[in-house]
């Protein structure tokens, strides 16, 4: 089966924007949390997943032990002897378990690895494979016991938490990318990765009847989607890389309708937004030095501070940004380089200061947490 490279991963549309210019979390169901988890004490570790290289099966999932500071690369194939897969684009958790999707370059590729989040041992493969081709799943969310996967076929897959089973689907959009629930309700990204067809909608579906209800339109080319605790949901667009550029948009959730956001500079294919509760932040590059900074955002105003690094911190390719839902902790995920075969993780304190680093594998983007709980 003959591909296109610009649909499997971030990185390859990187390498694309980059030669245009030159010629630019943890998700937990409240219910199930509270009927399975005691009060969190502390942050006990961090898986950081890495997307690898185009077409070079190196995907990996890092664990770094915070108490310790030991640091254990390719920690999914440690525990479960085999490798992780061909670009990995999302890690999640929910309950007890933690979600990898796995996008695949090739037919028997795709899946989403369904782990142990205390352990990272794999409990089950879900294939996202037909008899003739893949489905290419890119992202996943959780509502009510059910995970949504977003793929390049044009299907949203529902996934049942307790089997572990695709128990329905639904047909979108083609390519598909992030997603985010917001007060019952599901919100997709309907990207534009051939930057042919100038798509410029999210979708919205009811997770009470698994109907789409309509589309919301926002800036060109929409791939980063996160909700804020106020129920608006955060759209990044890449925009096509030269004359349409990236931007953020706002959608209330209660209208269904894009709300006036001001403007934001520096938004563009490296751009990454996270939201824990009330705690959102956005990544852009300063138009000045042309490097990666961290911005919180208001989610009363959707307007965006000053750059959140407060010591001498400074990122070569700022590639995944994730927020500790306990303690508000930012990771931010460096790639270092178009070339790099390793990346690095930081994590900063809410004062905006850097608490440690550790090294990762190939273009780290999501971050997991394990965590220790108070004794009953």
């Amino acid at each position: 089966m003959k591909t296109t490279l610009l649909r499997y991963g971030k990185f390859t549309l990187l390498v694309l924007a980059g030669s245009l210019l030159l010629l630019s979390s943890c998700k937990k169901d409240p219910d199930e949390i509270e009927t399975t988890e005691p009060e969190i004490e502390s942050t006990a570790g961090v898986y950081m997943l890495s997307e690898g290289g185009f077409g070079k099966n190196n995907s990996e999932i890092t664990y770094y032990n915070i108490k310790s500071g030991v640091t254990q690369r390719n920690y999914y194939k440690k525990v479960n002897g085999t490798d992780l897969g061909e670009t990995a684009t999302d890690l999640q958790r929910y309950g007890s378990k933690m979600y990898c999707v796995v996008s695949g370059s090739e037919k028997g590729q795709s899946f989403v690895d369904v782990m142990n989040v205390a352990t990272g041992k794999s409990l089950k493969r879900i294939s996202f494979n037909s008899a003739d081709s893949a489905y290419f799943p890119r992202a996943i969310a959780f509502y009510k016991n059910k995970a949504y996967v977003t793929c390049y076929d044009g299907r949203l897959r529902r996934i049942d938490t307790a089997s572990l089973a695709v128990d329905a689907s639904l047909s979108l959009s083609k390519n598909m990318e992030g997603l985010a629930v917001a007060n019952g309700k599901l919100y997709i990204a309907n990207s534009d990765y051939n930057l042919t067809d100038q798509v410029n909608t999210v979708a919205v579906v009811d997770l009470n009847t698994f109907k789409k209800l309509k589309d919301v339109t926002v800036n060109n080319n929409p791939v980063k989607v996160a909700a804020a605790a106020n129920g608006d949901v955060y759209v990044i667009s890449y925009g096509n890389y030269t004359t349409i550029p990236g931007k953020l948009d706002r959608i209330s959730s209660v209208t269904d309708t894009r709300l006036t956001t001001p403007a934001v500079t520096g938004i563009d294919y490296s751009s990454n937004v996270s939201i824990a509760g009330s705690a959102a932040f956005v990544s852009v590059t300063d138009p000045s030095t042309y490097t990666s900074i961290i911005k919180p955002v208001n989610i009363s105003s959707g307007t965006l501070g000053n750059n959140f690094i407060t010591d001498a911190t400074t990122f070569g390719l700022l590639y995944g940004l994730t927020v500790d839902p306990f303690t508000k902790d930012v990771y931010a995920a460096d790639a270092l380089s178009y070339i790099s075969t390793t990346g690095k993780a930081y994590c900063f304190g809410t004062n905006g200061k850097i608490k440690f680093d550790f090294v990762t594998g190939q273009n780290p983007q999501h971050a997991v947490f394990i965590y220790n709980y108070k004794k009953q």
